[in-house]
């Protein structure tokens, strides 16, 4: 990059985005983020995530904090249960013991995400600032408008902003469309010690139960913490036809047990021993392939380019790797604009491959032989 100071702006604290930043201010080069959230605690950032070799453990290298993410990682999460809708389980792939850099180790994004936070330099990230509007200046220049009614100009704006990203509006017109498929979160804590049995059947890992277009996701994060997706293939708006009220609990656990019918009680311990309630979670996706004409002083990385569903276990290992991809770029080529073609041109063809194996992924999941399908792939994997 040439000698003149940019104004960087990346919009969005996610993982991506904060491995960008941690990769420039490791070079020398100067960046604000710049997130809605009030705090780094002001929501949940979610469940467990497989740190791959060649994504985001690529991009973890890159933000030299690679050691600090294995002294945190949970190899033994890499383990992936089948059961059938009758509780027996048909397949249960072990990972290796004790090599922590070997596969997918798993964290929990939360620590990711203050490993991240931790790694900046103080003040980088500017909560409280709710992105309303991008306003194309002169020479790919933008002003940024945010909802307490301050600007800021930038050289660059990186829209890490996720699925329903800001920036992306004025790249593209393409918005995230429903999957067909709708996750209810729940949770079991201490589950070792108040959830025995379903804490038994989860292991170490990922359970995973399908069957007739549904079924059930159990994820072991740590604190002892079992997080829990309740899976169907249903209408968008499912709850709002049958006038259910998603905050009345008791409805949701009805509706949930009336529609697995027929489920091993073991199972159904998932929907009646939560200890969190439930989330209505449906699942949306970029259109594929998703492309976008170059704009200069605009691009975008993780969800914000590239929003698939996750089970493809990619979405997080991607922007990782696009956030690092992006910085090196900045800090190589001679200007702004350059690094950003450049990173584009690596960026676009490996999001749509991605996106692809994604659409695939949740189609077969829950398909008339999801368990068939997934159980397949699991054993080729192992």
């Amino acid at each position: 990059m040439d000698a003149t100071t940019p104004r960087i702006a990346i919009i969005g604290a996610g993982p991506g985005g904060l491995i960008c930043a941690r990769v420039l201010q490791r070079h020398d080069v100067p960046v604000t983020v710049y997130d809605l959230d009030a705090s780094p605690t002001a929501r949940d950032q979610g469940g467990t995530l497989d740190m791959h070799p060649d994504t985001g453990q690529c991009a973890l290298r890159a933000a030299d904090l690679l050691d600090e993410f294995l002294a945190l990682a949970r190899p033994e999460g890499q383990q992936m249960r089948m059961v059938g809708a009758d509780g027996r389980i048909v397949f249960d792939g072990i990972p290796p013991e004790a090599d922590t850099t070997a596969g997918n180790p798993e964290i929990d994004r939360v620590q990711l995400r203050d490993l991240l936070l931790d790694s900046l330099e103080p003040g980088t990230v500017r909560w409280n600032h709710k992105l309303t509007r991008v306003e194309p200046l002169a020479e790919g220049i933008h002003r940024l408008h945010f909802a307490d009614g301050t600007t800021t100009d930038a050289d660059l704006v990186i829209g890490a902003d996720g699925a329903w990203s800001r920036v992306r509006r004025l790249l593209t017109d393409a918005t995230p469309l429903y999957t067909g498929v709708t996750f209810i979160e729940t949770g079991l804590n201490d589950a070792d010690t108040r959830h025995p049995r379903l804490a038994t059947l989860t292991a170490a890992g990922t359970m995973m139960a399908l069957h007739n277009q549904q079924g059930f996701v159990a994820q072991r994060n740590s604190d002892g913490h079992i997080r829990v997706y309740v899976a169907m293939r249903t209408d968008e708006n499912w709850h709002q036809q049958t006038g259910l009220d998603l905050a009345d609990t008791t409805a949701v656990r009805c509706a949930l047990l009336d529609r697995f019918t027929g489920w091993s009680d073991h199972l159904l311990g998932f929907i009646t021993d939560t200890d969190t309630g439930y989330v209505n979670r449906p699942l949306y996706a970029l259109p594929v392939p998703h492309t976008w004409t170059h704009t200069p002083g605009l691009t975008l990385l993780g969800d914000a380019a590239h929003l698939m569903s996750p089970f493809s276990g990619m979405g997080a290992n991607l922007a990782m790797l696009d956030g690092a991809d992006l910085a090196r770029a900045l800090i190589d080529d001679t200007t702004i604009d350059q690094a950003v073609i450049a990173y584009e041109k690596i960026l676009l063809p490996r999001s749509i491959e991605a996106a692809e194996g994604a659409a695939g992924a949740i189609a077969d999941a829950f398909s008339p032989d999801g368990a068939a399908r997934v159980l397949a792939h699991m054993t080729q994997r192992h």
